[in-house]
């Protein structure tokens, strides 16, 4: 049901009988009334002496009424953050109450403010305001005005926080003398905005804010803001256009009468470092650029040494962590024709640098066609290496262990990233992923060092503006977890681009457990073949000590060493993930201005001092080094005075801004 119009002058005339000013102690009555009395019977009084001064004993003097709306312990007191055109009127009241007519305000008056009052309707008697210059209507609910009810007396207009769509309705017939037009926070949208600002409708405009709207082209508003001759103050920010790396540089180098752009005093440092590059404006591409960052874990729990020894027969477990975010999906850029979103990572890891080595050139190829996400497998020591996913980006799989955590980012995952045993999906290979047993794949690490990549939006319909979830890489367990991600953005569909800034992007700290089992039978285990294999090792060793047989002497000992490590073949079961701790990073300072976001998200603590303990030791019985080191924390742990480390992550999202033009024409040539 939609409310009732309501109007300007309504609003008006509710807030005058909310001032109280026919009431006490204001206005006219007992209080007062020999001061209003008609002259006829004042003529006798006259003749007596200071009997003007003398009061009935029921009455008030103006000084004892002005006490009582002045002070603030008064119950007639004006309520707090009242205008000084409220105390005005109220003493009015009280010393000549004669004047409050209906002919008294609409010459008085020269600004009206009426703020959040659910105005909808700017009507025509708002002209009866002769001599008004300044109109404040925001945070009202208007969405179109009709300009012919706009007195033309007005030098200031604002209207920031309302529903307008189109600055259209102002142009019919303008206050011809406006100064100040504030249109922030409304909701104007489109290329044809920009032919609405030009000096033929307001030819005397000195400042102009329309930031926080939904403006996207930036070098058509430009261009109708340089007719503007007087025009020296400029808010463009919050505005999607804002978010595109030139943006300041050709604002200031095309408006240069310009003084203040975005709060920001223009100083001619700034103007000549930019200057020129108003020349290539039409050629920049219409794009924003962010470059996010993920450094170091800390504060993750040791959950390895909570497990079991594994049996000949299994479970091997691993632990890996990851952190995840996600970030808003480009529909116009180059992507737009599959649904996803241009990602590139600018700075690849150490760690995929080294695992591009390791694996032969035809599996780096096949995992470059493909979209299927990089898998874990045991190294011959039995340590976990690390996995790549696709190029630095994952999505989580669909078995979890915190399902109701994980369960808010289920709707960014795309089911063709990760297919169920035996689906298969465009670019990928079914060998790559096959059934075995029930519950069980034959995983293979696929790892290369990408440059690109596509991540595919959802299928299934999602509230705008839609993200995509990006992974770091998986990583074994550390005091300091570093994820070395960094990964650049580049979207040209800027509105939901705004909407996603303003929403904030969450992330997520993930816990992977894989249970690996043994493919094949287990090896035999009898004293028969032990001992059977202990004479041919005898032998062996004889023609070795003889010069004949030193090679196979050798091989024997390698293969006596092999025995004792895991297969190479594994069955893993799906991973089993782990919410370790999730929280949103606001990122609404980057439409404001600010061109970097960084923050150490702090999920407090989650590691015990139980794991703790456990972990010291086991590092202590490992590395000697490790012992001295640990020694002073195992003794504060057992002294009481040990304080584990919360769980936290480093987080670095950026915004590309040019600061010379000579950036700007740089990226321009390649």
């Amino acid at each position: 049901m939609e409310a009732p119009t309501r109007s300007v002058s309504a609003a008006v005339r509710e807030h005058l009988r909310q001032l109280c000013l026919q009431e006490f102690p204001c206005g006219t009555g007992s209080w007062n009334k020999s001061r209003f009395l008609p002259r006829t019977w004042r003529t006798w009084r006259e003749l007596m002496p200071r009997e003007e001064e003398a009061v009935s004993p029921r009455e008030e003097t103006v000084e004892a009424l002005l006490d009582l709306v002045r002070s603030p312990d008064s119950p007639w007191a004006l309520l707090e953050g009242s205008s000084a055109e409220d105390r005005f009127l109220r003493e009015l009241a009280i010393q000549n109450p004669l004047m409050l007519k209906d002919s008294f305000f609409y010459s008085y008056f020269k600004s009206l403010r009426v703020v959040d009052k659910q105005v909808s309707l700017v009507d025509k008697d708002l002209l009866k305001f002769t001599k008004l210059e300044e109109l404040v209507l925001s945070a009202n609910r208007i969405k179109e005005i009709d300009a012919v009810n706009l007195p033309p007396t007005l030098k200031v207009l604002e209207l920031y926080g309302n529903e307008v769509t189109s600055v259209e309705c102002l142009c019919a017939r303008p206050p011809p003398g406006l100064q100040h037009l504030g249109l922030g926070h409304n909701k104007l949208l489109g290329p044809l905005e920009s032919l609405h600002v030009t000096a033929d409708h307001w030819p005397n405009l000195v400042s102009l804010d329309l930031g926080f709207n939904n403006l996207t082209d930036l070098q058509s508003m430009i261009a109708s803001l340089s007719t503007l001759q007087h025009l020296r103050l400029l808010v463009l920010q919050g505005n999607p256009l804002a978010l595109v790396p030139y943006y300041r540089g050709l604002t200031i180098d095309s408006l240069s009468r310009l003084c203040v752009l975005d709060d920001i005093t223009v100083s001619p440092s700034e103007k000549h470092l930019f200057r020129g590059l108003s020349h290539s404006g039409d050629l920049l591409a219409r794009e924003a650029q962010f470059v996010v960052t993920i450094g170091n874990v800390r504060g993750v729990p040791d959950t390895s040494v909570l497990d079991p020894e594994p049996g000949p027969q299994g479970p091997f477990i691993t632990y890996s962590y990851y952190v995840t975010y996600h970030f808003v999906e480009d529909e116009e850029g180059e992507g737009s024709e599959y649904g996803g979103v241009l990602a590139e990572i600018v700075k690849p890891s150490p760690s995929l640098e080294r695992l591009g080595e390791e694996f032969p050139e035809e599996v780096i190829e096949e995992a470059e066609d493909s979209l299927e996400s990089g898998l874990t497998t045991q190294s011959q020591s039995g340590e976990l290496e690390e996995s790549l996913v696709s190029g630095g980006s994952a999505p989580l799989p669909r078995l979890i262990d915190s399902a109701e955590e994980l369960a808010k980012l289920r709707p960014l995952i795309d089911p063709r990233l990760c297919p169920s045993p035996g689906r298969e999906f465009p670019g990928a290979h079914s060998e790559r992923l096959r059934p075995r047993s029930l519950g069980s794949w034959t995983l293979q690490a696929v790892s290369y060092a990408a440059t690109a990549l596509w991540v595919m939006a959802p299928t299934s319909s999602s509230p705008s503006p839609r993200t995509v979830l990006f992974s770091t890489v998986r990583k074994p367990w550390a005091d300091a977890i570093p994820c070395n991600y960094e990964m650049q953005h580049t979207l040209k569909d800027l509105v939901p681009l705004k909407a996603f800034l303003l929403a904030g992007t969450t992330v997520t700290i993930v816990e992977e457990k894989i249970l690996s089992w043994p493919e094949g039978p287990p090896p035999i285990d009898s004293s028969l073949s032990a001992k059977k294999g202990k004479g041919e090792k005898d032998k062996k060793y004889k023609k070795g000590r003889d010069g004949k047989g030193e090679k196979e002497a050798v091989k024997v000992q390698k293969g006596s060493k092999k025995k004792k490590e895991l297969p190479k073949e594994l069955l893993q079961d799906p991973p089993i993930l782990r919410v370790l701790g999730s929280g949103m990073v606001v990122l609404e300072p980057l439409l404001v201005g600010e061109p970097l976001v960084s923050t150490v998200c702090n999920f407090g603590l989650i590691r015990t001092l139980e794991s703790d303990r456990l972990t010291f030791l086991r590092d202590s019985k490992k590395n000697k080094k490790a012992k001295k080191e640990n020694k002073k924390s195992t003794v504060l742990m057992y002294e009481g005075d040990y304080q584990p480390e919360p769980l936290t992550v480093e987080v670095q999202i950026q915004l590309h801004q040019y600061r010379s033009a000579e950036e700007a024409l740089r990226a321009l040539a390649l």
